[in-house]
């Protein structure tokens, strides 16, 4: 286990960030991977429920929208060149299938991408996140 030097210069051990990563795609607490960590969509809760994390301190703000947009328009942008050179369909058709396929896939990827960038925020102790408490 490495160790971390806060900005008081207190020494703590540093959490793993790859199980924090996939408890957060996985929209669950980061700290101990049980409790959910929304509340309703989008809402990140104050403390986790199962483990008592705090997780109002996260600063996800536009973040997890812009990789939504980065991610969704890298996928459906070749996908529908391809789908129109190869097949033709009608412009209508074209853009009602790919319309609903864009608005499905930012709706599933949006709440995934905010419990990550929480938990890569809880990993790396930013923001408030950062606090020391005792017996960690």
């Amino acid at each position: 286990m490495t160790m971390t030097e806060l900005h008081g210069g207190d020494v703590v051990d540093e959490r793993p960030v790859k199980p924090a990563i996939l408890r957060g795609w996985r929209r669950k607490c980061p700290n101990c991977g049980a409790g959910p960590m929304l509340r309703g969509y989008l809402k990140v809760r104050e403390s986790c429920p199962v483990c008592g994390e705090e997780l109002h301190h996260h600063r996800a703000d536009d973040g997890p929208a812009y990789l939504t947009i980065l991610i969704v328009g890298h996928i459906m942008a070749p996908l529908i060149l391809y789908v129109f050179t190869h097949y033709r369909p009608d412009p209508l058709v074209l853009a009602t299938v790919f319309s609903v396929g864009t608005v499905a896939l930012s709706l599933w990827l949006l709440p995934r991408l905010k419990g990550l960038v929480v938990a890569i925020q809880w990993a790396k102790r930013m923001h408030g996140f950062g606090r020391i408490v005792p017996g960690e």
